[in-house]
């Protein structure tokens, strides 16, 4: 199962993780992409171990949007927040994600931030860690 940091910068990483279940204390405020679902149970996980930026695959975003749950969770406590199309990564795999996957889904603290749909997640939050926001 993978769990790597691809972009280390000054106060910013990025670390890619197949499951969120992966969250460790040294995970704590660094961006995370997780192949998880976005749903409840994957929001739980993530506020355990609150990341500075927390993505997570859309999972097709379900009945009543339940595979982007986590969304609003990780927002009620002001953690930026998106999610992946499932139609540009697999779930569960987070490397894919990183290639080639495309954020279909922001919160309004990931949005204060300059993270929108339509990005992809590896180009957007390559510029939040050089800068600490994305320009678009």
């Amino acid at each position: 199962m993978l769990k790597i940091t691809v972009l280390s910068r000054p106060g910013r990483s990025v670390v890619l993780m197949d499951s969120i279940t992966k969250l460790t204390v040294e995970d704590e405020g660094q961006a995370v992409v997780s192949a998880s679902h976005g749903g409840v149970s994957s929001g739980e996980f993530a506020l355990q171990r609150p990341g500075a930026v927390v993505f997570f695959n859309d999972a097709g975003r379900g009945k009543e949007e339940a595979g982007i749950a986590a969304l609003a969770m990780l927002d009620a406590k002001h953690i930026p927040a998106g999610a992946i199309s499932h139609t540009s990564a697999r779930i569960g795999d987070a490397q894919d994600h990183w290639d080639s996957g495309i954020i279909s889904a922001v919160n309004e603290s990931a949005r204060v931030l300059g993270f929108a749909p339509d990005q992809p997640v590896s180009m957007a939050l390559t510029e939040w860690a050089e800068t600490g926001c994305v320009r678009g």
